[in-house]
């Protein structure tokens, strides 16, 4: 069957979806090419319009926050040395930047592309990963960070782009079901936290909470993510934090993909390789009520009673997985914040 290049979702290839090379993601039908970071396609009106962008290394002006990213043009031949400095201007008339340009003016989505090379918090460690689709949201002419050799500036062209909702990430009627049932169960856990906090009084306290174990248990009926089973494949089953591997009589494992940082309100963590880890229930359920933690060296860390509980000293970490510190620090800072006041 052949895949004609769309805009928005491409049948077939759920976001998630990793390539190991970029042909495997021109092949897709994901991209234009497998070289450039800007992909366009022709509209309608026989107009060109930007319909996907790859986060693969790029320039010094790009910034990825997962939700948001901040986007530096193109131009035509080689625009930049090796220390990544860029060489001359960019310019609107430029294919790439025009077609892109041209999507923001038509309220296209744009599919992202994230790259072994692009931002360590959120790329695949030696692949190209599929991540959803993305609206334009702003476009501008920018004065990149460094001049050109003769200290000229160096003008850009730059777009902002942000995340769309889960519910439009969806591509199936059972996906969009399991995003509603999510989105249910944080409003719902949020009233809760909110009526606990204020303790009925109605005066509501600035207070975040991690979701109970009763909604965490619905997420791993509904949600087990490609991210997640990717780490759980990468380490057989065995937990990172204490070393169990658990199998049943059919000979297969059973671990989880616990996510340091959770998804979802009011964390919003990036459902991403290097802020999950696969872990036993027991240890996942420790990590989601702060019962441990992990330090900068890796060290597990325990913080409430773990009773005939052994753990490993040191989380396990492969070559291969690159667990992001950011993650690790605000879990570990999450809990902190929350430890019993001590008595002076």
């Amino acid at each position: 069957m052949i895949i004609e290049r769309v805009i928005g979702h491409v049948e077939g290839v759920p976001v998630g979806a990793v390539f190991h090379r970029r042909i495997d993601v021109q092949r897709a039908k994901l991209h234009q090419t497998n070289q450039r970071g800007i992909s366009w396609l022709v509209d309608q009106d026989g107009s060109k319009v930007g319909d996907a962008i790859v986060l693969h290394g790029g320039y010094e002006d790009d910034e990825d926050h997962w939700e948001w990213i901040r986007y530096t043009g193109a131009s035509e031949g080689k625009d930049k040395d090796s220390t990544g400095r860029l060489l001359h201007s960019q310019s609107w008339t430029y294919t790439d930047n025009a077609a892109l340009r041209l999507s923001y003016e038509r309220g296209y989505p744009i599919r992202v592309i994230r790259g072994y090379e692009g931002d360590p918090r959120y790329s695949p460690s030696d692949s190209y990963r599929y991540d959803g689709l993305y609206e334009i949201t702003d476009v501008r002419t920018a004065v990149s960070k460094r001049p050109a050799l003769d200290g000229t500036p160096i003008e850009i062209c730059q777009f902002d782009l942000r995340r769309l909702s889960e519910r439009e990430q969806a591509q199936t009627p059972l996906e969009r079901r399991v995003v509603e049932v999510l989105e249910e169960l944080d409003d719902e856990q949020g009233k809760q936290d909110v009526e606990r906090v204020s303790g009925g009084s109605g005066e509501h306290q600035d207070v975040e909470k991690f979701p109970r174990s009763r909604s965490m248990r619905v997420r791993r009926l509904v949600r087990d993510t490609a991210a997640a089973k990717r780490i759980k494949q990468l380490y057989e089953g065995e937990c990172q934090m204490c070393g169990l591997r658990l199998v049943g009589p059919d000979g297969k494992s059973y671990s989880e993909g616990a996510h340091i940082r959770p998804l979802g309100k009011p964390h919003h963590g990036p459902d991403v390789e290097p802020n999950i880890l696969c872990l036993c229930p027991n240890c996942h359920v420790r990590l989601d009520i702060g019962g441990v933690v992990v330090d900068e060296d890796w060290s597990v860390i325990v913080r409430a009673d773990l009773s005939g509980t052994r753990l490993l000293p040191k989380l396990t970490v492969k070559e291969s997985h690159r667990v992001h510190q950011e993650y690790l620090r605000y879990h570990r800072r999450y809990w902190e914040r929350r430890a019993p006041d001590e008595v002076s």
